[in-house]
């Protein structure tokens, strides 16, 4: 029993003398944490401060930020060397100031002990050691350079180049109607289009002293008409740079335009801009504003106070990070053959396309689109039947199954009919019994349609695919490659054979065929010398064939001979006299509705190292349309 006693105290005394070291009083450690969760969080629950209270002192945490975000900074606490009554914690500050970007300093957090407990000692320099009572930091944001788009050669084709914002100051203004009349004059004089409809009720809203804007014009465009506009009672003139092409029609459609971020795009995505940034809002641009946007340099300072004279103190720099310049394209465009597609557009009223490609090694030269179309990229992303210029693939898989030759004799009557549907050719024409070449260079419908069966069930897919159409591409930019049936009735497939029906392309898929025949081999056109970061993956298709893909050399051959004819004895002989060289090429409309006479207009082919495709949406004849456009494109280069 004595011994039994002896043991149950000696446990009783180790449990009360465990209980006396479980209840020490808390360290300074814990005062530091809460204080962090203050700062970081917004935490006043359980904060102790000497000598005031966690409520004020978050208040002058968040006036001393500034510009900054206390929420945005992560403190983490190293070392604290601890005395009786008092302690000091080391801690280290990484703080985000912009996206991206961190603030990484040491700062130190002082203690004192009153009774059992740890409070914080709070000042400026607790913060940051340079602050004092009464500043505050500020952010200044150095904008970084914007990436640049290049040519084929590695130079600039948007850069900044000078322009002059045009308004009005509403009480400057001594005739409204006439001053309005004037501008609207002047613009029309120089081809600027400006809705000036509702300017007036612009002025009535705007304050006497207030900017009006009218229009942005470039310097040179400004500088022809600035002796008719510059000293009208009213107007007023800014200067500046923007990011711009050569020409205001300059691929523009393809290159896309900057200008101030929007509403919009703020709204979707949060934090990302600020109020007047430049962005990109169409085209390339667009696609790759991100990257060519680069990173903005930022500078943390303690603000300059205002002295009492009104002078202002210099900041004192606390941070600072350098901007990084945004992402540079390198495409492959060629700027005198833009400028030549460009010109052959530009009294087109229609829409309308001209793409060219380089044949020896499928570089994307010159990508236009005409005044009726410029901001939509018809070039690449149209979805419309090809009409006869499919017929130059037709022709191509029926060489290669040895279903014809040149001079294959092939009907060519008025009218042919499957399954009950009419096929007929343009105007009604007939040939009668003509060599395949003949029926090719005249542009024979019905003589397609009785050879369609020759291809079918997938004959007119693989030869499409052979030369890219409906294939994968990896382009960096929206495409379309179009499309090709397969296993369809004789009536689709006789409809395909002519470039109708199911049969869908785009201009640009259609001068890639062309370079492929013309050089003998597949290879994928190109718009960039290497594609950028984060391009947009390609779309669905059919597995293109590896570049350098052989077509078949007597197939390739007899379509370069038939493609020749076309201009010495077929449907453009318009393109005889251009100079430069011989021109092959393949005309096509394409009907587009159940009405006949709404066609297409298209003109495809190559002159030495370039092929191109002409597109002219309702254009009707390729003969009075799509061929004088490849005329004036083949005289500008």
């Amino acid at each position: 029993m004595r011994r039994q006693l002896a043991v149950l105290l000696v446990v009783a005394v180790g449990v009360v003398t465990g209980v006396s070291a479980c209840s020490k009083k808390p360290g300074p450690e814990a005062a530091v944490a809460a204080f962090e969760a203050l700062w970081t969080q917004g935490k006043t629950d359980g904060v102790a401060i000497s000598g005031s209270d966690a409520a004020a002192v978050l208040a002058q945490l968040k006036t001393m930020a500034g510009d900054l975000s206390p929420n945005q900074a992560k403190l983490s606490t190293g070392k604290i060397d601890t005395t009786d009554n008092s302690a000091s914690a080391a801690v280290t500050v990484n703080w985000t100031v912009a996206p991206g970007v961190a603030w990484n300093y040491q700062t130190t957090v002082k203690l004192a002990k009153s009774g059992d407990t740890w409070q914080v000692v709070w000042s400026p320099q607790t913060v940051h050691p340079k602050l004092q009572a009464g500043d505050t930091l500020a952010k200044h944001t150095v904008a970084a350079a914007r990436g640049q788009i290049l040519d084929g050669t590695g130079a600039a084709i948007v850069t900044d180049r000078p322009v002059v914002e045009v308004g009005v100051q509403p009480g400057e203004i001594k005739n409204q109607a006439a001053l309005i009349a004037t501008l609207d004059a002047a613009f029309k004089s120089v081809a600027v289009d400006v809705d000036v409809s509702d300017l007036p009720a612009r002025i009535a809203a705007a304050k006497p002293t207030d900017f009006v804007s009218v229009v942005t014009l470039r310097r040179e465009v400004y500088d022809r008409i600035r002796s008719k506009i510059h000293e009208l009672e009213g107007t007023v003139f800014h200067e500046s740079t923007l990011q711009l092409a050569p020409t205001r029609t300059f691929a523009r459609a393809l290159l896309g335009t900057v200008g101030e971020v929007t509403k919009e795009q703020m709204d979707a995505s949060p934090g990302l801009y600020s109020i007047g940034d430049q962005v990109g809002q169409s085209g390339l641009e667009k696609t790759y504003d991100l990257p060519m946007r680069g990173a903005a340099g930022v500078k943390v300072v303690i603000a300059g106070k205002k002295n009492t004279d009104g002078t202002q103190e210099a900041d004192q720099e606390l941070f600072s990070a350098d901007a990084k310049a945004g992402t540079t394209l390198k495409t492959t465009i060629d700027q005198k053959l833009q400028n030549a597609a460009d010109a052959a557009l530009a009294n087109q009223p229609l829409r309308a396309a001209l793409i060219a490609v380089r044949v020896s090694d499928g570089a994307i030269v010159a990508v236009a689109n005409g005044p009726a179309g410029s901001d939509l990229n018809l070039g690449f992303t149209a979805s419309v039947p090809p009409g006869s210029t499919f017929k130059m693939v037709t022709a191509l898989g029926l060489l290669d199954k040895g279903a014809v030759n040149l001079d294959t004799p092939v009907n060519c009557p008025k009218t042919v009919t499957v399954q009950g549907r009419t096929f007929k050719n343009s105007n009604d024409f007939e040939l009668g019994t003509v060599p395949f070449r003949t029926d090719f260079a005249k542009s024979c419908n019905t003589a397609f349609v009785s050879l369609a069966p020759q291809l079918k069930p997938d004959g007119l897919l693989k030869a499409g695919n052979s030369v890219g159409i409906g294939t994968v591409w990896k382009l960096g930019t929206e495409v379309n490659t179009g499309t090709v049936p397969a296993n369809v009735s004789d009536v689709e497939a006789a409809a395909a054979a002519f470039g109708q029906g199911q049969t869908l392309v785009s201009p640009v898929v259609l001068a890639g065929a062309a370079a492929a025949v013309a050089r003998g081999s597949w290879i994928q056109p190109t718009l960039f010398s290497e594609l950028p970061p984060g391009a947009p993956a390609p779309g669905q298709g059919t597995a293109a064939p590896a570049n350098g893909t052989k077509l078949n050399a007597n197939s390739v051959s007899a379509l370069h001979t038939m493609m020749r004819e076309v201009v010495t004895k077929g449907t453009a002989t318009d393109l005889q006299g251009v100079p430069g060289g011989d021109v092959f090429v393949k005309t096509g409309t394409a009907e587009y509705d159940n009405n006949p006479a709404d066609t297409h207009a298209w003109t495809i082919g190559w002159r030495g190292d370039i092929a191109f495709a002409v597109f002219v949406e309702k254009g009707g004849s390729s003969a009075a349309t799509a061929v004088p456009i490849v005329a004036a494109f083949l005289k500008g280069f």
